[in-house]
């Protein structure tokens, strides 16, 4: 009786083990992965250019026609020196006669406070000797008429010779005065010379302005000029860089703008030199947002000396790191089965073969991982499969998986990094996970 006992429970543990056997077969597979700690990193990853602290375009301020073209693109220049030589010769000529008119000048008031002086003099002694000698001729009439030697008539004709002698020493004494420093003739003469003087400042202006010079020390970027071209104001000959700290501007897409800061580090890298990044930091943030573009833009400072390569309006790749974690309870974004916040989501985990609701608190986000703050533990098996039936059995087939760096469109240059984090060789990828690789590291999402 016994054995038949034993015999029977054999047959029913049998029967239970294929029937369990059975249910995992018709159970759904699911893709799932193991809670680990792993470093969580936030950068975002754009495209800036290369820009001088200052850039100018210089050109002609008169119209004339080009001899030289002293520099050409790319050479740097010091402050003062010749860029471009324009034709001099008419205005070299109106430099030479203006200089003439004012030695004419020049003389003429150095003969008025010399040899005119003199003149002068002597005819105011003149003149008044010439007085004198009428006056005593009128008295010595006036007493013979007196005495009725001669006729009244006499008397006057003397008395108009003295009138004459008077007349003429006061313009002598006029034109003494105007011979004095202060007089009218010298201050003409000083006006004239100080007019002649001001024509020379102006011809020499003019000849200044046949060499084009450089206003600072700089590079030229590009010149528009040629010899023989005659060349107008208004127009740009040569657009040059100023000596100054180099700085790089981006345009960033403003949905991003609460991520970024001024002192963030970062990372840049020119396509062409892939093997040569350099660091930057955020040094400022436009006010104002481009709405045209829905951007702002935001400034970069080396902290370095600016590698030989960097040329200006180069186009390079910049990542930002907006915030870091180093040791974080990562998930996967594509196993959120619903969120109910900003913060707030569930999962489901494998408890006991069986899908289970789990709800979690979500800190940092990247593109595609999340940091757990509250609701799992390491160890805890996630579904990736979010369409899973909560409460039935289930099949797992776990995943190797780490946070990856993606900017796939939509992005905008949002991405995610795990430093030290890598995936089994040989394991399956995570359905939906990218897998990171070079050109996916410094992504040209949102433009210039």
């Amino acid at each position: 009786m016994e054995r038949r006992w034993i015999w029977i429970a054999g047959v029913v543990a049998v029967i239970a083990a294929a029937a369990l056997l059975w249910l995992s077969l018709r159970s759904p597979q699911v893709a799932a992965i193991e809670m680990r700690y792993a470093p969580l990193v936030r950068s975002l990853q754009f495209s800036a250019r290369v820009a001088t602290l200052s850039r100018v375009d210089i050109g002609s301020t008169i119209t004339a026609r080009v001899v030289k073209v002293l520099v050409a693109d790319g050479v740097a220049v010091r402050q003062g020196d010749v860029l471009v030589q324009l034709e001099s010769d008419e205005l070299r000529a109106a430099l030479i006669q203006a200089q003439a008119s004012a030695n004419q000048v020049q003389a003429r008031l150095a003969g008025l406070r010399s040899t005119g002086r003199t003149a002068a003099r002597a005819a105011v002694m003149q003149a008044e000797a010439t007085l004198r000698t009428a006056q005593a001729e009128l008295a010595r009439m006036q007493q013979l008429v007196a005495q009725g030697f001669i006729s009244a008539s006499r008397l006057d004709e003397t008395q108009r010779t003295v009138d004459v002698a008077r007349a003429q020493q006061t313009s002598a004494q006029a034109q003494s005065l105007a011979n004095a420093d202060a007089g009218t003739d010298i201050l003409q003469a000083q006006a004239q010379l100080d007019q002649a003087r001001a024509a020379i400042t102006t011809a020499q202006a003019r000849l200044a302005q046949t060499q084009v010079i450089a206003p600072a020390t700089a590079r030229v970027l590009t010149r528009q000029v040629e010899p023989g071209q005659i060349v107008q104001p208004g127009k740009a000959l040569m657009s040059l860089a100023l000596a100054g700290p180099t700085q790089l501007i981006a345009q960033v897409d403003e949905r991003f703008l609460e991520q970024l800061q001024p002192g963030q580090s970062t990372s840049v890298v020119a396509d062409a030199f892939p093997d040569q990044r350099f660091s930057a930091r955020v040094l400022s943030i436009a006010p104002a947002v481009d709405a045209q573009r829905g951007a702002i833009e935001v400034k970069f400072s080396l902290d370095k000396a600016p590698p030989t390569f960097l040329r200006e309006d180069m186009t390079l790749s910049v990542e930002v790191e907006t915030a870091r974690r180093e040791r974080a309870l990562v998930l996967p974004l594509g196993a959120l089965r619903s969120q109910t916040g900003s913060t707030s989501a569930s999962v489901l985990i494998v408890q006991d073969g069986r899908a289970k609701v789990r709800p979690v608190r979500l800190g940092l986000r990247t593109l595609d991982a999340a940091e757990v703050l509250e609701g799992l533990a390491p160890g805890d098996i996630v579904l990736l499969a979010v369409d899973a039936k909560p409460d039935k059995h289930v099949r797992v087939k776990m995943q190797a998986w780490q946070p990856s760096v993606s900017a796939g469109p939509g992005a905008l240059g949002l991405t995610s990094t795990a430093p030290g984090a890598s995936a089994a060789p040989g394991s399956p990828a995570v359905p939906g996970a990218r897998t990171p690789d070079a050109g996916t590291a410094m992504t040209n999402a949102i433009g210039r």
